[in-house]
């Protein structure tokens, strides 16, 4: 085992010492170490529950005969960091929680890890390590927050940014505003609908990294303290069978995200984290596939922000399992991978039944015959950008209109505050990337304006940035090249005309291949906003959005 490398024969005896000095006995120095990555904190919601999800999996490794130690992950609560500096912070803690966990998990030799995350990045961040360290390993997340409720019907956070934009717009009143605040998110866990975080969570159980209902099981319920407790138990024989991540983390595996992905309708953030998971798996998961995928994959859910129901409604329908048994009636899984239940995904879904067709259609009954994600590319776009059609309104699907440009998240909400932006428009929000940014912001608060403006059937946005899982409508993001770099959306002036067609998975502006390059000689690089710090070495060794923004070593 790996921790006899501080265990074992007389030479690591200091190390014994301390162990002693931490208090365990001869007792608990014989049996496995396990590690649990605890990412509690008080600060962001989706985490303060995660101590006492902590507890249980502790409890469930020592009932298997573990010794479990806990050691801590950051984790940013994106709602809250959202429209000002600190979202720069968001997307690049990615690699400061894989990097750290990276370093604990190797330096105290652990044999085997239990990761306790929930949030946006945080999710993703451990698949990495877990995908790098290579040694067995379990998920179980803190689990989604309950749906809150305003004029009697479900609402979440999507909604409450999108009440700013109509309080602004005097479409409601403070009152109303003050009753969303109050009401749209009433208890800890991570916010209620297929945004990014529950994206990730659902997407784990897929990969076969987690227990049947990690993605679903609300974070109130009892339920998710047992599910922690039989985490705690399964990594005892994972070690036992010595299955690693990289044993269930597959090339097959991975397109099994991608299918389940389109089904689903999660965040487009997925499509920067699932290529980042599989590059830490040592697969190139080319973007290029997803489109292939979509074409055969019908969208089944359409849960907030693309629809009412919530993923506490989805874990009574039967739970992400549920969705993978209607979707391979179809036969679009690989189902003889191995998982994290020691089992195989045939044996995991076998029998679980859909029992709310209104919440997971049947496959004779889609959404859409689509996939709920599209890869879209054109003269904007070269090296493509990501939509989350099944957000969109059908109008909005193929749309032309003059570009209004801006250079920033804040210039843009000005714009949109102050009555600029009309019917027909298309908004660009560029220098927002991995290395213009830094850090590829999320523009919620600039979708959910438009949409709170009733401008959401009108007006799409592009970005080199990227979106929250919240946002709804013709949002196209991870333009790549980025501006930062001289991509195409760097050279767009106000009025050039934009054409958008996202069933033919097409974006262009309307300009000759000789403009462009026109533009492109008068084109001035702008000047790096952040030069100090780690957001400076993170744009110094960030990839583009299309590659998952990974970070690369120059040569």
């Amino acid at each position: 085992m790996n921790s006899d490398a501080i265990k074992k024969g007389p030479g690591c005896a200091p190390q014994r010492s301390l162990l002693h000095a931490l208090g365990m006995t001869d007792e608990e120095i014989q049996k496995p170490l396990i590690g649990i990555v605890s990412s509690y904190n008080e600060i962001v919601p989706g985490h303060m529950n995660i101590d006492k999800i902590v507890n249980a999996v502790k409890t469930g490794v020592a009932m298997a005969g573990g010794n479990p130690v806990v050691f801590p992950a950051i984790a940013v609560c994106d709602g809250i960091a959202m429209g000002h500096k600190g979202m720069k912070y968001s997307l690049v803690t990615r690699d400061l929680i894989a990097d750290s966990t990276e370093a604990m998990a190797t330096a105290h030799a652990f044999d085997a890890l239990v990761m306790v995350p929930n949030c946006d990045k945080n999710v993703p961040g451990l698949l990495m390590a877990a995908a790098r360290l290579n040694i067995p390993t379990i998920f179980v997340s803190g689990g989604p927050m309950l749906a809150g409720r305003v004029n009697q019907c479900k609402t979440s956070l999507s909604s409450m940014f999108e009440a700013v934009g109509s309080y602004r717009s005097g479409k409601i009143t403070e009152e109303k505003l003050l009753e969303y605040e109050n009401k749209a998110c009433p208890s800890c866990g991570s916010c209620s609908g297929m945004y990014t975080a529950n994206s990730m969570n659902c997407l784990t159980e897929v990969l076969g990294m987690a227990l049947r209902g990690n993605g679903t099981i609300p974070a109130v319920y009892s339920e998710r303290i047992q599910l922690a407790k039989h985490a705690g138990m399964k990594i005892m024989e994972l070690l036992e069978k010595d299955i690693k991540p990289r044993d269930i983390m597959t090339e097959d595996a991975f397109r099994n995200a991608l299918t389940m992905d389109m089904a689903l309708g999660c965040s487009t953030n997925s499509m920067l984290h699932l290529p980042a998971i599989a590059h830490e798996c040592g697969i190139e998961l080319n973007l290029d596939i997803a489109n292939e995928i979509s074409s055969h994959t019908p969208n089944l859910c359409h849960l907030a922000p693309a629809g009412r129901t919530y993923i506490e409604d989805l874990n009574e329908a039967g739970g992400i399992y549920a969705v993978m048994n209607e979707i391979n009636k179809l036969g679009l899984l690989k189902t003889d991978l191995i998982t994290a239940t020691g089992k195989t995904i045939a044996e995991n879904i076998k029998g679980i039944e859909n029992t709310n067709p209104d919440v997971i259609r049947p496959v004779e009954n889609p959404y859409s015959k689509t996939g709920g994600i599209a890869v879209l590319r054109g003269n904007l776009a070269p090296d493509s950008c990501v939509v989350k059609r099944s957000a969109v309104a059908p109008e909005m699907l193929k749309h032309s209109g003059p570009a209004k440009v801006y250079n920033s998240e804040e210039e843009a909400m000005a714009a949109i505050n102050n009555g600029e932006i009309v019917d027909g428009d298309v908004v660009v929000i560029r220098y927002e990337g991995p290395k213009g940014g830094p850090g590829m912001r999320e523009m919620l608060n600039p979708t959910s304006a438009i949409m709170g403006r009733g401008l959401g059937s009108t007006v799409a946005l592009i970005t080199d940035g990227r979106f929250s899982g919240a946002t709804r409508g013709a949002a196209i993001g991870h333009v790549s090249p980025e501006a930062a770099v001289g991509g195409p959306i760097a050279l767009i002036q106000d009025g050039d005309i934009i054409d958008i067609d996202i069933n033919a998975n097409t974006i262009d502006v309307r300009l000759s291949p000789e403009e462009l390059e026109k533009r492109r000689a008068q084109w001035t690089p702008k000047e790096p906003s952040i030069t100090t710090g780690y957001l400076a070495r993170y744009a110094s060794l960030v990839t583009s959005g299309n590659r998952g923004a990974i970070l690369e070593i120059k040569k």
